[in-house]
C-alpha cells in the first residue's frame, strides 16, 4: 500500500493517525525496488518496509527517484527520512547511521559481446568503466584515485543502455538488478563476464543522529524475522540467485495467446483421434476375413497406445522436474545467501577466540579441539559453498532442459556450451552405470545459429543411447563367453573390451563451413537391417524397457530445422558412432 505524502520536517516522526516517516529508494532495481507496470513501488525491499511499518504501527510514504543520485541527495538534505536500501561502507558511515543488513548485494562486471573479457577489477586499470551514479562502486573507485575513469550513470537501466551502444565496454553494477534488466529489456549484445567481484552489506540508513527513526526499522526487522515473515517475502523475491522477473503486463499480454494454443492443441488432438479410430474401423473392415491379419493389427495398435502414454509420460516427467528444481533452489538460494554472512561472522569472532585460546589453553567446539577447528571451519564453509553453487548449476540446468522452448526462437550459440550442459544433465545416468565418458572439445569453435535447448536434446539423447548400448553390451558378453567355452572357442584379445566407453567430440570444418559433434560407444552395435528406418516414428529395438521410439526420429527433425545432418556409422557387436553436423553462422563464416 503507498500512503499518501505527509508534510512536515524531514528528519522528525509525523504526526497523524499513526507516525507517517517518508522512505526514499530507488525505482529500477529490481527485484529489491523497482516501479510495476502501473507506476506503483513494489519489490523485496518495498513489501519489508511495508511489513515492518505494519509491525510496528507506523505510516511510511515510499518515494522511488528516477535516479539514485537523486535520492542520496534527498537523505542527506532531509527531504526523506530513511533510505530502504544503501550498500554499507565505512566512509559513509560517517555522515549515515545504517541498520542490520537486510539483504546482501554482489557485483559484476559486464561487457559488450565480442570485446575482451575482464575477470578482475585490475583488469580494468586505466579503463572507462560505466558505474551506477553516487552508487557504492562509484564511491569506491572514486576513493582508489585512477584505478578507472568512472562514467555515472543515473540508474542501473541507463547504464546497461550506454554499454549497448558501444561507447563504453565495460560497465560494473549489481549482478541481479542488471541481470533482471538484461532480461526484461530484452538486450542481447551485453553479458556478464566477471561474476560476484565484490559483495555488501545491504542496509536500511538515515542521517546520522536519527536514531528514533533506525531504532524502528530496526526493530521492526528483527520481529519480523523471528516471526517468520522475513523468510517469506525473501523466499518471494529473492529465493533462487538468478530468479527471473516476468513483469505481469507481458503474462497478461500473452495469457490469451497460450490459451488459445492450448485450446487448439487439444482440438488438434481429437480430430487426431479420430481419425486413428476411423483408421482402425477401415483397416478391420478391409481385414474381416483375414485372422491372422486382424490380430497383428490390434497387436500394433496397442503397441501404439503404449508409446503414446510413455510419450505423454515424459512429457509430465518435464513439469515434475520444473517444479521440483524450484523447491529445490529455494532453500539453496538461502544457503548461498547466509554462507557468505556466517564466513564474515567466523572472520570477527576468530581474533576473540584465539585471544582466549592463547590465554586459557585448547577448549572444545562443536565436540573437537577448537586448535584444530579454528582451520577446520573456513574450510568446511566453503566446501559448503561450493557444494550448493554445485546444487544451483546442475538445478538450472534441468530447469533449462524441461522448458518448453519455441522452436523458431534462434539465437547464436556454442556448440562446447551445449555439450557441456548435455553431459552434466546425463553424468548421474553415465555414474549409476558405472560407465566412462571421455570429451575432447575443439577450442575455438566458431558459433551457430540455433536453438540451444532443443540441441541439447539432441545431444542428451545420443549419450543416453549410448549407455544403454553400453549395457546391453556388458549384458549380452557372459553368454557370448558361455557360448564360447560350449563351442571349446577361445575370445581374441583383439576384439575384447577391458573397459566400456563413451566419446565425444567436437570438430570444425572450415572449408565446409560447419561444426561438428561425434558421439561414438563401444556398445552392442547397430544390426544393418535397422539402418534404413532408425529416424522414423515409434520404430525402437527396446519396447520391453519403455522405449518409445520417438528419441532419434525428433532429434534428426531437431537437426534439420537447423539445416544440418545426422549420420550412424556401426558394425554389429563393435559400436556406433552417430556424427550430427551444423552449419556455421553467416557472420562467423565472413570472419
Amino acid at each position: 500500500m503507498l500512503f499518501p505524502a505527509v508534510h512536515g520536517n524531514a528528519g522528525e516522526i509525523r504526526k497523524g493517525a499513526k507516525d507517517v516517516i517518508i522512505v526514499g529508494g530507488n525505482s529500477a532495481y529490481p527485484p529489491y525496488e523497482f516501479l510495476d507496470g502501473e507506476d506503483k513501488p513494489t519489490g523485496f525491499v518495498v513489501e519489508l518496509t511495508r511489513a515492518i511499518a505494519e509491525t510496528m504501527g507506523f505510516e511510511v510514504e515510499i518515494k522511488l527517484g528516477k535516479s539514485w543520485a537523486e535520492m542520496r541527495e534527498e537523505l542527506e538534505a532531509g527531504k526523506i527520512d530513511v533510505l530502504e536500501g544503501i550498500s554499507f561502507s565505512e566512509n559513509r558511515e560517517k555522515i549515515l547511521d545504517f541498520s542490520p543488513p537486510h539483504s546482501f548485494i554482489s557485483h559484476s562486471i559486464f561487457t559488450r559481446k565480442g570485446v575482451q573479457p575482464a575477470s578482475s577489477l585490475d583488469e580494468l586499470r586505466g579503463k572507462e568503466v560505466i558505474i551506477l551514479g553516487r552508487g557504492v562502486m562509484h564511491d569506491y573507485f572514486e576513493e582508489e584515485g585512477q584505478l578507472v575513469h568512472p562514467i555515472p550513470a543515473s540508474t542501473v537501466a541507463d547504464a546497461l543502455l550506454l554499454l549497448s551502444s558501444g561507447k563504453y565496454d565495460y560497465a560494473v553494477l549489481a549482478t541481479l538488478p542488471a541481470s533482471y534488466l538484461i532480461k526484461d529489456m530484452a538486450i542481447t549484445n551485453v553479458e556478464m563476464v566477471a561474476k560476484s567481484i565484490d559483495t555488501k552489506k545491504y542496509c536500511y540508513a538515515v542521517r546520522v543522529g536519527n536514531q528514533a527513526i533506525l531504532a524502528k526499522f530496526n526493530e521492526g526487522l528483527a520481529l519480523l524475522k523471528e516471526t517468520g515473515r522475513y523468510r517469506e517475502l525473501q523466499e518471494k523475491w529473492l529465493g533462487g540467485v538468478d530468479t527471473t522477473y516476468v513483469p505481469w503486463t507481458w503474462l497478461a499480454k500473452y495469457s490469451l495467446f497460450i490459451v488459445g494454443l492450448l485450446i487448439l492443441g487439444l482440438l488438434i488432438s481429437i480430430i487426431w483421434s479420430r481419425m486413428l479410430t476411423m483408421q482402425v474401423t477401415v483397416r478391420t473392415a478391409a481385414l474381416e476375413h483375414e485372422i491372422e491379419e486382424r490380430k497383428r493389427s490390434a497387436r500394433e495398435l496397442g503397441r501404439q497406445q503404449q508409446q503414446l502414454i510413455q510419450a505423454d509420460k515424459m512429457a509430465a516427467l518435464g513439469v515434475l522436474v520444473s517444479g521440483v528444481a524450484h523447491e529445490i533452489n529455494n532453500p539453496n538460494g538461502l544457503v548461498l545467501l547466509n554462507l557468505p554472512l556466517i564466513n564474515e561472522v567466523m572472520r570477527d569472532v576468530s581474533p576473540i577466540l584465539d585471544a582466549y585460546y592463547r590465554e586459557h589453553g585448547d577448549f572444545p567446539m562443536g565436540g573437537l579441539a577448537y586448535s584444530r577447528m579454528r582451520h577446520e571451519v573456513p574450510h568446511l564453509l566453503d566446501e559448503m559453498q561450493d557444494a550448493a553453487k554445485r546444487i544451483k548449476r546442475i538445478v538450472d540446468d534441468l530447469k533449462h532442459f524441461s522448458r518448453k522452448s519455441d522452436a523458431d526462437s534462434k539465437e547464436m550459440v556454442n556448440v562446447n556450451d551445449v555439450v557441456r550442459t548435455s553431459l552434466r544433465l546425463a553424468e548421474h545416468a553415465l555414474r549409476r552405470s558405472a560407465i566412462r565418458c571421455t570429451v575432447h572439445y575443439t577450442e575455438p569453435l566458431p558459433q551457430i545459429n540455433g536453438n540451444a535447448q532443443r540441441l541439447e536434446q539432441v545431444i542428451v539423447n545420443l549419450i543416453l543411447n549410448a549407455a544403454q548400448a553400453i549395457e546391453a553390451s556388458s549384458r549380452a558378453k557372459p553368454a557370448a563367453a558361455l557360448e564360447s567355452l560350449a563351442d571349446g572357442r577361445k575370445s581374441s584379445p583383439d576384439n575384447s573390451h577391458t573397459e566400456n566407453g563413451i566419446f565425444v567430440v567436437t570438430a570444425y570444418d572450415h572449408e565446409a563451413g560447419t561444426v561438428a559433434v561425434k558421439v561414438q560407444d563401444d556398445g552392442i552395435g547397430i544390426p544393418p537391417e535397422h539402418f534404413p528406418r532408425l529416424t522414423d516414428p515409434f520404430f525402437t529395438t527396446k519396447r520391453d524397457t519403455g522405449g518409445t521410439g520417438l528419441g532419434l526420429a525428433i532429434s534428426a527433425q531437431i537437426i534439420r530445422e537447423h539445416g544440418g545432418t545426422i549420420s550412424f556409422e556401426s558394425l554389429p557387436h563393435m559400436g556406433a558412432t552417430v556424427v550430427v553436423t551444423l552449419p556455421v553462422a553467416a557472420v562467423e563464416v565472413h570472419t
